[in-house]
């Protein structure tokens, strides 16, 4: 070996005959794995900004519950909320599209870790129907949509239209004053 040759890497030596041994092209795994690191990511980003907007919100609620508070507080608010939903909705279509590619990549794959999961989540049986609680309560169906998993992109979107029906709320009060 010279001084300007890099050392071989066995264990990527090893995926790359892999994939090739496999009729898949090279580095095909380590793309598949960049895939899902940065799907990952993704969801990490995702989280920090649903963190970042939760604690402003908080704020601006705590102004809003003040003595005295000002329209504006409460329309900057509704400005937040807005801004929070336009942003989920566009780490939701990324995030789409990212396990769109990974799905696309799986199907090459002698098993599709992702693509299986989906499968399962979507052949799951509909909880819509009347079913007992932990304690043996009986839900009926209008409560159990409680009981039915949910996305969590569904249930994220909720909490900014509940703070900007607060600063909605906040602001009608202050113009009927």
């Amino acid at each position: 070996m010279t001084a300007h040759e890099e050392p071989e890497d066995p264990e990527a030596n090893a995926t790359a005959a892999v994939a090739t041994a496999s009729g898949l092209p090279d580095h095909f795994y380590d793309l598949y794995a960049l895939s899902v690191e940065m799907a990952d990511r993704v969801s990490a980003r995702r989280g920090n900004a649903n963190s970042f907007f939760l604690t402003v919100n908080t704020g601006l609620v705590a102004l809003v519950g003040s003595t005295s508070p000002r329209w504006y507080v409460a329309a900057a608010g509704i400005v937040f909320s807005g801004t929070w939903l336009v942003l989920l909705r566009s780490y939701r279509k990324l995030n789409e599209a990212k396990f769109a590619v990974i799905i696309e990549m799986e199907h090459r794959l002698p098993h599709g870790i992702f693509g299986d999961e989906y499968d399962h989540y979507r052949k799951s049986p509909n909880r819509s129907e009347t079913q007992r609680t932990r304690r043996g309560r009986m839900l009926s169906r209008t409560s159990s949509w409680a009981a039915k998993y949910r996305e969590l992109g569904e249930v994220e979107r909720v909490v900014p239209i509940v703070f900007a029906a607060i600063y909605s709320v906040e602001i009608i009060r202050q113009i009927a004053a």
